[in-house]
């Protein structure tokens, strides 16, 4: 009796060749990977030094006494940006003195225009009594 192969089963039968053949390169490719890293391995020493360990905490203090907050202090950087600030503020304070100069010059006109308007009223009644 001859065997029938149906597509289900050739399609999978294919699958399985290629995982085989990419399990043999892949393990090749390790192969070749670990020949390369020997040389390097044997230059190694044989003993390991082993380092002092040390405490987080006293680590920490360690670099925070290495930092300097005025390594790069820079007196013209400092001066420049004190001299602008002023600039700003001096800008701040005109623009803010203009501003209150026309509301006043606004309240004055609005007012003489009152009393002008007055005047003349003022005037017509004087001439009709």
């Amino acid at each position: 009796m001859a065997k029938t192969f149906k597509l289900k089963d050739f399609v999978a039968m294919i699958y399985n060749e290629i995982a085989k053949i990419i399990a043999i390169i892949s393990f090749f490719g390790m192969v070749a990977i670990v020949f390369k890293k020997i040389p390097i391995l044997v230059s190694l020493p044989e003993t390991f030094e082993k380092r002092e360990k040390r405490n987080f905490f006293f680590i920490l203090i360690g670099k925070l006494k290495n930092i300097n907050p005025f390594k790069k202090f820079s007196f013209e950087n400092f001066l420049q940006k004190f001299v602008f600030k002023i600039r700003l503020l001096s800008l701040k304070t005109d623009t803010k003195t203009f501003q209150i100069l026309q509301n006043l010059k606004k309240k004055a006109f609005e007012r003489k225009k009152r009393l002008d308007d007055n005047y003349w009223e003022e005037i017509k009644k004087r001439m009709r009594k």
